[in-house]
């Protein structure tokens, strides 16, 4: 299994009161699956991303990836555990501003020491459709274009497991549909296990399997 969730639990003090945010998540995503996460504003959904992506800390539970819990993780193994295994895709594209389409996907493969980093990143920025762009900055590129930028900037790496929040929101209805077939066929192609959050059912039915995130636990849709 890429990713188990066992009893996650997460609240927040508000004044007096406390908000029980998770309550027990159970779930397992076999290798290579894409599954989407379904809720209203407000049901924790990304509450839930960022403890998958070890970024919060849960109050009680074990987040599995590859076989090693981040619950219990130092912060110092947690960042270098996080760097080579899992990777985020948001709406927000979070590109270097001064570095080409190619420097912003090189650049996790030269942090990580990894060889081969402009070849890697040549190539996944040409599947995608960028092969034209590489050394466009993203002032120069359209928003569709960066997106597909930080969608190959979280696969260059080969990530255990690719997380996504709303990739298309900042996009209109036309560039975000076409984001998003060739995320979802890239996903697939390169096997990665992958979570989506999203409030689009469209999107939802996409994927293998959804579940929706309600009063803090799943129901399968």
């Amino acid at each position: 299994m890429s990713l188990q969730i066992r009893n996650l639990r997460k609240s927040y003090q508000q004044g007096e009161q406390k908000i029980d945010v998770l309550k027990g998540l159970e779930v397992d995503i076999p290798d290579g699956r894409l599954v989407s996460i379904l809720g209203r504003s407000g049901s924790g959904k990304s509450t839930l991303l960022s403890l998958l992506a070890g970024l919060e800390s849960a109050d009680h539970g074990e987040i599995l990836v590859d076989g090693k819990d981040l619950v219990s993780m130092s912060e110092k193994d947690l960042t270098a555990f996080r760097a080579q295994k899992i990777s985020l895709v948001f709406q927000q594209y979070h590109l270097v501003s001064h570095l080409s389409a190619l420097e912003n996907v090189t650049l996790p493969l030269e942090i990580l020491g990894r060889p081969n980093g402009e070849e890697k990143a040549t190539a996944l920025l040409t599947e995608l459709g960028l092969g034209h762009r590489l050394h466009h900055t993203p002032g120069q590129l359209s928003g569709g274009e960066c997106q597909r930028v930080a969608i190959a900037r979280a696969l260059v790496v080969e990530p255990k497991v690719l997380l996504a929040d709303e990739p298309s929101g900042n996009l209109d209805v036309h560039t975000g549909d076409k984001v998003m077939d060739l995320f979802f066929e890239i996903a697939k192609k390169h096997k990665i296990t992958t979570v989506l959050v999203t409030h689009s059912e469209s999107l939802a039915r996409r994927c293998e399997k959804s579940y929706r995130l309600d009063e803090g636990v799943f129901t399968e849709v």
